[in-house]
């Protein structure tokens, strides 16, 4: 296990498919986006940050404002979210920290418990990362300060995962697969509502 984790949220993409203003869309008493939050604040990291694009969802700016998180600008969030995964990880090589967990702002059912044993199962050289469906690594994911430059390096809409996929070796987690659901609808916001009323 590493001390001193880094965290970043990623809130910068358009939400086309929803129709815009998704992460700040309620579902269970809260805007979308501060479910993550909420799951990433209760690790007691230190180092928070949202990555955002041009226009940054109101409950990022509300996190701001508390002086819960830092907020990461991103001015080329349109080219896909490898820009935003190569700003966090600059931040958290910025501020010297061991290791850098990112997840989604529109995956509001991980559980601080599954990013915990992320942030515990990481070690240089070793990426930990949830196992979803395909049976492949994804995110979220924790990477250790030696995979900074690498994530830095990504272009378009790969996003960590293509390390992952590349790396000699990850600890990959199982995790509920409810948990790994992420919202790009409208549709897909109404089911999740089903499974979490009152949750958090």
């Amino acid at each position: 296990m590493m001390d001193g984790p880094a965290i970043a949220i990623l809130a910068a993409g358009g939400g086309k498919r929803f129709g815009g203003d998704k992460l700040d869309a309620p579902v269970a008493g809260r805007p979308l986006g501060r479910h993550a939050l909420g799951s990433a604040l209760a690790l007691d990291a230190g180092r928070l940050a949202i990555v955002v694009g041009d226009n940054a969802p109101a409950f990022a700016r509300s996190a701001a404002d508390e002086g819960l998180a830092e907020l990461i600008a991103n001015p080329s969030a349109d080219e896909g979210l490898a820009s935003s995964v190569a700003l966090a990880a600059q931040w958290a090589g910025d501020a010297g920290s061991d290791a850098l967990l990112l997840l989604l702002a529109d995956m509001p059912l991980v559980s601080s418990e599954t990013l915990r044993r992320l942030v515990e199962a990481v070690s240089p050289g070793c990426p930990a990362a949830a196992r979803h469906a395909d049976d492949k690594a994804g995110i979220p994911a924790c990477f250790p300060s030696d995979y900074f430059d690498a994530l830095q390096a990504l272009q378009g809409d790969r996003g960590a995962a293509a390390l992952l996929r590349q790396a000699e070796r990850t600890s990959i987690i199982d995790v509920p697969a409810r948990e790994l659901a992420d919202i790009d609808t409208p549709a897909d916001l109404e089911r999740l509502a089903t499974l979490m009323p009152g949750e958090r």
